[in-house]
């Protein structure tokens, strides 16, 4: 006796057949006499009737959630008043002729048999979820969203197989390189006192396979990054890494807009529209306030510095900038509050306001704006006025942040997929910690090649050949043009106080590589959990993976991380201090 199909797959054309199926127990009730069990496996549920004669009735009588059985019967149709439209097999019912328990089970420490019926799940909370993955995973949402990620992936493969490229490993196990966040350093017993470290990408061997005449490379990567977690972010994550010879920016963005709506097409059933639009990075900051700015709703940033230039107001007669969200509702000084702090979280030094009422301006600042800034900004009857002044950036992220907030708020945020690309952002911007420029993407980033004259003199204005793709408010990929000859990757390096020393120990492998004569080639990495999560209608991108870290880094299924026993830290020459410091 062995499966002949899945629960979720019966339907009224497999009326008459005799089926066998295995899956969990989804609910078991008594009815008049009858015995009814709704049967679960991955793809949905079906109802089965065990009926007093049958020989395996006793059998069920026992049944309780979640055990594991076989059932072997006959499919029916259901009468007309008994079909079920919650579900995709309720038009038929299995009347169970032999029945075997597989397994029993221990009562589940949360519901989860209610959306598998067409209804709503309970609320439990993340961290006994994840403390009980195993039994979370067998919940329809994340069956839903496991699935969801295998399309996904299944499809990209389609897609760049069909356009040339091919699948290539890169290391788990390299050597420690500076690329933004911490190395996870994984220490050698061979080489006492050495460290692997896990990748945070594939980026270089990326790039030497250029290096390496194979055109065209994609890899499914796992990534690692020891760096502070929030809901988009994991310790260990997975990219759709991608790379190509012989291209300019606008081939990569090409493809890729390509790739996006054939993913859409196959997974959801989704047309969106190609190109995709496209900002520059200062335009996004500017109309916007984010280099990733969310499109699904207007409310756009107005720059109303000049007006307000040698004016009697001194904190804005004075300021780098002034920027200004035309509010569409009369906003209440509890939510101005609230939106004045979440303004200052992201840098700005306050959040000015005034309302239009009754035809004039009232409250916070109105006398102070100047004659006319309504009408030229379009303000109207009902709205609030917002201003941020002071250094272009925090005035910019201060508002955009409190344009993300209104946006959610008034329900303005309408529902879709709008994709874009931010593009010509700053090669380098500069670090006042460390008093040196610092890259804004990578080292391996190209510069525009006409601004390689400001290189040494004005390095703030030299453009990069990088782009992100943004969806939804989100960045799920960012890439570049890379440089390709050494002497320029040298002069980068020494641009961001990296000496031919230093260089050498540690990117000689790289710059040995480009010696050799390297094309012109550039890449993207999409962020995949964070492209499924998207996809999938979810916020935390810890619900489309199987086995996620929580908000700490720890897993508690598993309990994660762990100390160690002794001997293994002496086989590896490691001692552990009694204090390690943070940070």
């Amino acid at each position: 006796m062995r499966r002949t199909l899945y629960c979720g797959q019966l339907r009224e054309q497999h009326a008459g057949q005799r089926v066998v199926l295995e899956g969990w127990v989804n609910r078991r009730r008594d009815l008049g006499g009858l015995i009814f069990i709704d049967l679960r496996d991955r793809e949905g549920i079906v109802q089965i009737i065990v009926q007093p004669e049958a020989p395996c009735f006793a059998e069920a009588d026992r049944l309780r959630s979640e055990w594991v059985v076989r059932v072997e019967g006959v499919v029916r149709r259901r009468p007309a008043e008994q079909v079920n439209p919650r579900i995709a097999t309720g038009q038929v019912e299995v009347v169970a002729e032999r029945l075997e328990v597989l397994a029993e089970a221990r009562t589940p420490p949360f519901p989860i048999d209610a959306a598998w019926r067409g209804e709503a799940d309970p609320e439990v909370s993340e961290e006994v979820r994840l403390r009980h993955r195993v039994v979370d995973l067998r919940r329809r949402r994340l069956h839903r969203n496991l699935r969801l990620r295998h399309q996904v992936v299944a499809a990209i493969y389609r897609f760049l197989d069909a356009e040339g490229f091919i699948s290539v490993e890169t290391p788990y196990l390299t050597r420690s390189t500076p690329e933004g966040a911490r190395d996870f350093l994984v220490p050698s017993r061979l080489a006492p006192g050495h460290f692997y470290a896990l990748p945070q990408s594939p980026q270089l061997f990326k790039q030497m396979l250029m290096v390496s005449g194979y055109d065209r490379y994609f890899q499914i990567a796992r990534c690692f990054r020891d760096e502070d977690l929030r809901a988009d972010r994991q310790p260990d994550f997975t990219q759709l890494d991608l790379e190509m010879s012989f291209v300019e920016q606008e081939d990569i963005l090409e493809l890729n807009e390509r790739l996006a709506a054939y993913i859409l097409r196959e997974t959801l059933g989704v047309e969106i529209p190609l190109p995709f639009p496209r900002l520059s990075y200062a335009e996004a900051m500017n109309r916007y306030g984010s280099d990733k700015p969310d499109l699904r709703f207007g409310l756009e940033l107005k720059d109303v510095t000049e007006l307000f230039r040698g004016g009697e107001f001194r904190a804005f007669a004075g300021a780098e900038t002034v920027k200004l969200l035309v509010a569409p509702a009369l906003l209440s000084r509890k939510e101005i509050e609230e939106l004045e702090a979440l303004a200052r979280s992201k840098g700005a030094p306050g959040l000015a306001w005034a309302r239009v009422e009754k035809g004039a301006l009232t409250g916070g600042i109105a006398r102070f704006i100047p004659q006319g800034l309504p009408e030229r900004v379009g303000a109207a009857e009902g709205q609030t006025l917002l201003f941020v002044a002071g250094p272009w950036r925090r005035a910019a992220e201060g508002l955009g942040a409190v344009r993300l907030e209104l946006g959610r708020r008034l329900g303005l945020v309408e529902p879709g997929f709008k994709f874009l690309w931010v593009v010509d952002f700053p090669l380098l911007e500069w670090d006042q910690e460390a008093g040196r420029w610092t890259y804004m993407h990578h080292p391996f980033t190209s510069p525009n090649l006409d601004d390689l004259a400001l290189l040494e003199t004005d390095p703030g204005r030299v453009r990069a050949y990088a782009y992100d793709l943004v969806l939804n408010g989100s960045e799920i990929g960012g890439g570049s043009i890379r440089i390709h000859r050494r002497e320029l990757q040298e002069r980068i390096f020494a641009l961001l106080g990296i000496g031919p020393e230093e260089a050498r120990e540690k990117f000689g492998f790289l710059l040995e590589a480009l010696a050799y004569g390297a094309p012109p080639h550039g890449g993207i990495a999409w962020g995949l959990d964070r492209f499924v999560a998207h996809l999938a209608g979810e916020e935390s991108i810890r619900e489309v993976i199987a086995f996620p870290k929580n908000k700490e880094g720890k897993e508690p299924l598993t309990g994660a991380p762990a100390p160690v026993e002794e001997a293994q830290l002496e086989v590896l020459g490691l001692a552990l201090r009694s204090e390690v410091p943070r940070g």
